[in-house]
């Protein structure tokens, strides 16, 4: 066995979304959000479950608060509801959603936890929904207007700030695929809302450095290496079609200030798009998108392998068998991390990096003790993580890791059926229950360090995070 220490300072962390749960659906005069309605829509959720309690963060906050100190966090990564903020999406704000935010950061801070919060993490509020969402330039608008407004509240105490989290997941599942909320099919409205997340992530960061000019801002995107089925040109191709309306789409505005010319040429062939000029982008919209960031947030979970399919177009392939594959049918690809992290540090080069998500989904039972013996989710952490002190090695400026989840939650589509949490929570106490992984991810914050035993030692006991 080997100990791979990480640089003294490295922030560790754990990642939660607002709507994935807070719960407290109406409490304080909070809005509808586009998953609100989205979850109330028959059919829509694997499960038939919603969010409207999930795991009752908006009251529980304190307990889970108390668990991260005693899991020796840095930091915590969590979303700020808009509809929570501005329950209309603009206008009067909500006094009791703003004091909800402004307990979390002191209570936070008062446990020596950084707060790292994410001003969008898909939940739109439906009111500006109902008037076009982000298919409507209006919403980057009323974005920033959002992110002056919390900031301000803020401000004070938050050192940095993440726009969005992964825009291609709110635009492409959201609005082309329609496995998200809105649930809508549309590529081209697909196309205008994604550069509307884009212009509103500019005009935000904006707003906030206007706001608290030594604030740091930062964007999270998702990132999946893209692997051609075979070593034919075709499978090359679709590996190269892949990568540029998932990865490249994203990477290029943010930091090249522009669209990736093969991908444009890609929705013109496939009838996105009419024109090499995209009509809903406007004078001074890239020069805004690609304003210097901070840090870049990293979402890494998986790889994927394309093929061309018999039209030409991309295929996606599953090549490891179903134990290599985590609940979400996932393949376990450690080595692809590594890669994500190199390709961005080579091809464009951020201050500063943080993997914002990274994490497994399995349901592994409690024992008759009480023990969730989730070995599984150990071993994926524990091997990208050895992924990531490589690339530290090799020069990537990796300055933290946020493991996806704290606890078992509202996981989208799949409803309360897809479990990544290193805590689950108890259907009817709502309890906190902590798995091995959060032993062990308590051991490996203490050391700063990831052992590569395949045979981890887990110590503690079902209450040790009681409150």
């Amino acid at each position: 066995m080997a100990r791979h220490r990480f640089p003294d300072g490295f922030v560790w962390g754990v990642a939660t979304s607002a709507q994935q749960i807070e719960g407290g659906r109406d409490a304080g005069g909070r809005g509808e959000s586009i998953w609100d309605r989205f979850a109330a829509t028959p059919g829509k959720i694997a499960d038939g479950s919603n969010p409207d309690v999930a795991c009752d963060h908006y009251h529980r906050w304190r307990e889970d608060v108390a668990i991260m100190r005693r899991l020796g966090l840095g930091a915590y990564r969590f979303s700020i509801a808009w509809p929570r903020v501005l329950p209309a999406g603009a206008g009067t704000p909500s006094a009791a959603g703003l004091d909800f935010y402004d307990a979390l950061v002191d209570g936070l801070l008062a446990a020596g936890i950084e707060p790292f919060p994410t001003l969008y993490h898909w939940d739109l509020p439906q009111a500006l929904q109902d008037v076009g969402g982000w298919g409507e330039r209006d919403t980057a608008r009323a974005f920033a207007d959002y992110a002056s407004l919390v900031t301000r509240r803020l401000g004070d105490r938050v050192a940095r700030w993440t726009t969005h989290n992964e825009p291609w997941c709110a635009a492409t599942l959201g609005h082309e695929e329609g496995h998200h909320a809105p649930g809508h099919t549309d590529p081209a409205e697909a196309l205008r809302a994604a550069h509307h997340l884009l212009l509103s992530h500019g005009w935000a960061a904006a707003a906030i450095q206007r706001e608290v000019p030594a604030a740091e801002v930062g964007i999270v995107l998702i990132h999946t290496p893209a692997h051609p089925a075979t070593d034919g040109a075709a499978d090359a191709d679709a590996a190269r079609w892949f990568d540029g309306f998932f990865n490249r789409w994203y990477l290029d505005p943010l930091f090249r200030g522009a669209y990736p010319a093969d991908a444009v040429a890609d929705r013109i062939a496939a009838g996105h798009l009419a024109d090499t000029e995209p009509p809903f982008v406007m004078d001074g919209d890239m020069a805004a998108i690609a304003a210097p960031l901070d840090f870049l947030g990293v979402n890494y979970y998986s790889r994927v392998v394309m093929k061309a399919g018999p039209d030409g177009r991309p295929v996606a392939e599953n090549p490891a068998p179903p134990g290599e594959r985590t609940d979400m049918g996932w393949e376990v690809y450690p080595r692809g991390l590594h890669e994500s992290l190199a390709r961005i540090h080579r091809d464009y080069a951020p201050r500063r990096i943080y993997i914002t998500e990274n994490g497994a989904a399995y349901d592994d039972p409690a024992d008759a003790a009480g023990r969730i013996a989730d070995g599984r989710r150990i071993a994926y952490l524990r091997d990208h993580l050895l992924a990531a002190r490589r690339a530290i090695a090799d020069g990537v400026p990796l300055a933290g890791y946020f493991a996806w989840s704290l606890m078992d939650n509202f996981e989208w589509g799949y409803g309360y059926t897809k479990r990544f949490g290193l805590f689950a929570v108890e259907d009817e106490t709502r309890r906190r229950v902590p798995k091995d992984s959060a032993f062990w991810y308590h051991d490996l914050v203490s050391a700063n360090a990831v052992d590569d035993s395949s045979s981890p030692t887990i110590h503690g006991d079902s209450h040790a995070f009681d409150p």
